[in-house]
């Protein structure tokens, strides 16, 4: 017995050791302003990564191609990276004036551009945890695209294997294909990608859109080429940081430039000295608990209790929600769409202006403060201190220095779950930092009973603070949750959260000692359950409930 526990503890040391490998070399090599992913420069982190064998990139250890990994990273890269030789991080340096078109990936707000065939520009606004997820995506797919490369290459890439020759013939000459020949194509990509007929298909249907049906073919392909013209050829992919970026990373730019337009929203609204409630929430949740009842009395009378906001989260309900913003925007509602960078987006909701009488709450804790609720949307890793740590800080003007009444801040999040599944609540007592011995314990003023009775599993304990979603596998995670941590999930922005809060109210004074504090996350995934990680999909409806048990626990204890 103690022989198995000490191989598993030596795993989950291995892993921490390699995740601190990463951490450190991708500080490295971004001071250092370039790198070679499949050079000498990147073996620290392939190797670390191949140590690490994160749940999320599931068979990235061996010689198969790993199809679940490549969904999930593929939808958080811009479009086009696979032809790429060459990938620049930047900070916003103006291409947005430009005649690049801007590609935006469908799971990350950020901005790319495709600067001519063989490059890409990614833009960096939200901190170095979008660095590291960037820098980790990009090495997986290139240790997969190498797979792909040492598959089909005969004889030192003179020849090629038939089914590559046919791939190449097909992507390359951009021809219609039938669903027959279609399908020959499949059951060559699956030898090349060492994966059944059915995972090919499936993979594939993935990929497809209306404009590109065979965009997976070209993946495949143009991953492959890029990997043979490193090894036959020399031409090697390289990652290279911009020098405004290297200069301007951790000096909270853009998270100023975010917090000092909210200041002077409140400020021009006469909004400033009013009790302030912050909450870290979607776009959605507090807009359709506050005003979906009032906004659509027809709907709410037919469906009870949540069913209204299932209603609006359907992907037809597009007219039913623009009903509810309209409505809003004359109870009380003032939007600010981002423009700092920070690609977080702000509602300001006057409490004053809302017609309790149509809204589910009663206004009891606060009948005589006419508090204001800034909800703000999700920040990404360390983005969270900057833009909490800036928006703490008192407003000033060449006139005048103003210290917001910061009554609350709230954080509703997603998060990873180890006992439970998804859907099912975490309610957190305090955040460990992962690699670090840091930890933040605080009072919640949420508790399990809070939100018990709501049909989800609620679970409380504490939660780590990690620095990536994908750099985490089952023996560190197995280890977390057994060990005497008493952990029950983890995330990404905990930690960084309670810093800001923690030095804003206890060090530097910027706002009251009392400021209460509300965490609560529900559950994306369990990355303990193989099947069950974030790459096998999101929440779907299951969502629903727990965000919006949440979100009306946070908004009672306001009002």
């Amino acid at each position: 017995m103690s022989h198995k526990k000490n191989i598993e503890r030596t795993r989950a040391q291995e892993s921490t050791n390699a995740i601190e490998k990463l951490y450190i070399s991708m500080r490295h090599l971004f001071s250092r302003g370039f790198y070679k992913p499949m050079g000498i420069s990147g073996e620290t982190l392939r190797k670390s990564l191949l140590l690490l064998r994160p749940e999320i990139y599931g068979s990235i250890a061996e010689e198969r191609v790993e199809l679940n990994g490549l969904v999930y990273i593929i939808e958080r890269l811009p479009e086009g990276i696979e032809e790429c030789q060459f990938i620049n991080l930047t900070a916003d340096e103006g291409y947005r004036n430009s005649h690049f078109k801007t590609i935006i990936p469908p799971k990350r707000r950020r901005n790319c551009y495709r600067i001519d065939k063989d490059q890409m520009n990614i833009e960096i606004t939200r901190g170095r945890s979008e660095i590291y997820d960037i820098l980790t995506h990009l090495t997986f797919l290139f240790i997969e695209s190498h797979k792909i490369q040492a598959k089909v290459s005969l004889n030192e890439g003179e020849d090629f294997v038939r089914e590559w020759k046919h791939l190449e013939d097909v992507v390359l000459h951009n021809r219609e294909i039938t669903e027959k020949e279609r399908e020959v194509i499949m059951v060559h990509l699956g030898n090349i990608l060492g994966r059944t007929f059915d995972e090919v298909l499936s993979t594939h249907k993935i990929f497809a859109t209306e404009e590109n049906p065979d965009r997976f073919l070209q993946l495949i392909y143009w991953l492959g080429k890029l990997a043979i013209n490193e090894v036959d050829h020399g031409k090697k992919r390289s990652v290279n940081f911009s020098s405004v970026l290297i200069e301007e990373i951790g000096h909270h730019i853009y998270g100023e430039v975010w917090a000092n337009d909210i200041k002077s929203t409140l400020k021009k609204h006469s909004l400033l000295q009013r009790p302030i409630h912050i909450i870290s929430a979607n776009m959605h949740s507090v807009l359709n608990s506050i005003y979906a009842k009032g906004a659509l009395p027809k709907e709410a009378k037919e469906h009870d209790g949540f069913e209204l906001y299932q209603l609006l989260s359907n992907s037809d309900s597009k007219p039913l929600q623009k009903k509810v913003k309209d409505y809003a925007s004359k109870n009380g509602l003032i939007y600010i769409k981002d423009t700092s960078g920070t690609n977080i987006n702000v509602q300001i909701i006057d409490t004053d202006k809302i017609n309790f009488d149509v809204s589910p709450f009663q206004k009891e804790n606060s009948l005589n403060q006419s508090p204001v609720i800034i909800v703000m949307d999700y920040a990404f890793g360390e983005q969270a201190y900057e833009t909490m740590d800036e928006l703490l800080k008192p407003y000033k003007t060449p006139e005048e220095i103003t210290h917001l009444n910061v009554k609350s801040v709230s954080i509703m999040g997603k998060a990873g779950i180890l006992e439970g599944g998804k859907g099912d609540i975490m309610i957190p007592n305090a955040h460990i930092f992962e690699g670090t011995a840091d930890n933040y314990p605080f009072k919640n003023q949420l508790s399990k009973e809070d939100l018990e009775g709501f049909g989800v599993r609620v679970f409380d304990g504490t939660m780590v603070s990690v620095l990536g979603t994908s750099l985490q596998n089952k023996d560190l995670l197995k280890f977390f949750h057994d060990s005497t941590w008493n952990v029950i999930g983890l995330e990404m922005e905990g930690a960084h959260y309670q810093k800001a809060i923690q030095s804003a109210s206890k060090i530097r004074g910027n706002i009251s000692k009392d400021v209460q504090v509300r965490y609560a996350y529900y559950a994306s995934d369990n990355p303990l359950e193989t099947g069950a990680t974030l790459a096998s999909g999101g929440l779907g409806m299951t969502g629903v409930t727990p965000t919006y048990a949440i979100t009306q626990r946070i908004l009672e204890q306001i009002f």
